[in-house]
Order: structure tokens, then sequence, then C-alpha cells
């Protein structure tokens, strides 16, 4: 399983999570709390319950580079072009269009 905090404007709106192949992005109960709390997108309204997809969220779609710029990040960074969730977690860490910042949790194994 691969997990990542989602910050909005720099503050911790909800965790997204994908395993084997299922997506799944819930918003921070603190987040909810606090009057004002934006949706991170308009397809993802604010709500205690999880979402739940088979394919990557499209607000965080939108996030990822395209055609020429998408290929060239796919090389240098040695991932998968269609590998959508490695690509948002390698590249939407920092400098994006828009309020949201993706950045990986690297939990640590129970060794």
């Amino acid at each position: 399983m691969r997990v990542a905090q989602v910050l909005y404007n720099g503050r911790l709106a909800g965790v997204l999570s994908k395993s084997e192949g299922s997506y799944r992005f819930v918003y921070d109960k603190n987040y909810l709390s606090v009057s004002g709390s934006r949706p991170i997108s308009l397809t993802l309204p604010l709500q205690d319950a999880p979402y739940q997809s088979n394919v990557l969220f499209p607000v965080f779609v939108n996030m990822l580079s395209e055609g020429d710029n998408k290929a060239m990040q796919s090389r240098l960074l040695k991932i998968d072009e269609k590998d959508y969730f490695g690509l948002l977690l390698a590249t939407a860490g920092n400098d994006n269009i828009g309020p949201l910042t993706i950045k990986e949790i690297n939990e640590p194994t129970g060794n």
C-alpha cells in the first residue's frame, strides 16, 4: 500500500492511498471540523465517509503533466507512464499550480 498526505494551501486536508489497484481518499477529521475548510475538488465534497475508486480521482490526474513532459518525467524518474499514482507522488510535492500538494507518507516497516 502507498499512502500520501493531501495538503490544501499547506494544511492537511486528507489522506490518499492506493492498495491493490483501488484508490481511497478520506478527509482529515480536523480539517472537516474547522470552519471555512474547502473541498479539494467539486467532485469530492466534504464528508466523513471515505471515497473509493478503481481509477485515480480526476482532481489528482489533472495535477500530472501530459504528452512530451510526462514522457520526459517518466524517463528521468524511471516510473512507468501508466503509473499515475507513482508519478503523482514523485511530482506533486512542490511547485504546483493550485492549492494542492501531495506528500508521500513513508511508514516504517515492522522489521
